[in-house]
């Protein structure tokens, strides 16, 4: 909220003095319920002030009726600019505006959802960018060839930002799953390599059982259908001690 103090010198008597003209401005617009008491007024320049009254209206606690009053060079009469509600300093408001492509997050994406990405995102390059250098067509049909005739593939800043969040992710190294498996990823048969530079640290999951099915996951993820896991004695088939008495067949009884 604009400074409520007392008034300064600076601000102008005649319109400073029109309490009563910026009231009856603000209840033109609200129920006399939801304006209080005066609380201040601010100087916004040469013969021009705003009134402020508190706002009791439920719901509206820490905002305030600010009431814009002029008046023209020699003359004493007040005349009304504008009426608003402002928010003060412990008003509750809606947070910030985000744009669109900062508030969407992973998964949120439907059917028919279009997400491009920045004319110059950081992540992705020109797979002829080689090629384009030095003019040479050859370098140029290799680089397309390489693509898969893509015309932009993941930068190395793109291609770190993925390990890292993958590997700090749930197919990573860290989660509970992967802490109590049996084995990691690396020697697992259900382990299909991937190629690239993060061959080197990932691979996809090929386990129809398993929760990474699918997925790229960190050499050093795992979990418990690991092709090398086994049940301990404890977890295997017991073997059930006879029965003291033969519930299932019919018992033979002599006769006296």
């Amino acid at each position: 909220m604009s400074d409520n103090s007392p008034m300064s010198s600076s601000v102008d008597a005649v319109c400073a003095a029109a309490t009563e003209l910026a009231r009856a401005a603000v209840l033109e617009l609200a129920d006399a319920g939801t304006v209080g008491d005066p609380i201040g007024v601010t100087d916004d320049g040469e013969r021009f002030v705003s009134h402020l009254f508190a706002c009791t209206k439920a719901g509206y606690h820490g905002w305030y009726w600010a009431v814009s009053l002029t008046r023209a060079p020699d003359s004493d009469k007040v005349t009304v600019n504008d009426v608003v509600l402002l928010p003060g300093d412990e008003a509750i408001v809606a947070p910030s505006w985000t744009p669109y492509k900062e508030r969407i997050q992973a998964g949120d994406l439907s059917p028919g959802d279009v997400l491009p990405p920045d004319d110059n995102d950081p992540r992705l390059v020109p797979s002829w960018s080689a090629g384009d250098v030095d003019d040479n067509p050859a370098d140029r049909a290799i680089a397309k060839d390489i693509a898969i005739g893509r015309p932009l593939v993941l930068s190395i800043e793109g291609r770190e930002q993925a390990a890292q969040r993958w590997y700090e992710g749930d197919q990573g190294p860290d989660v509970p799953i992967a802490q109590q498996a049996p084995g990691a990823c690396r020697t697992c048969g259900f382990l299909v390599r991937m190629a690239g530079p993060l061959s080197l640290s990932f691979g996809v999951c090929a386990n129809a059982m398993a929760n990474d099915d699918g997925r790229a996951v960190a050499f050093a993820h795992g979990c418990g259908a690991h092709s090398g896991a086994k049940l301990g004695k404890s977890a295997g088939p017991q073997q059930v001690a006879p029965h003291v008495f033969d519930t299932v067949s019919v018992d033979g009884v002599d006769l006296l």
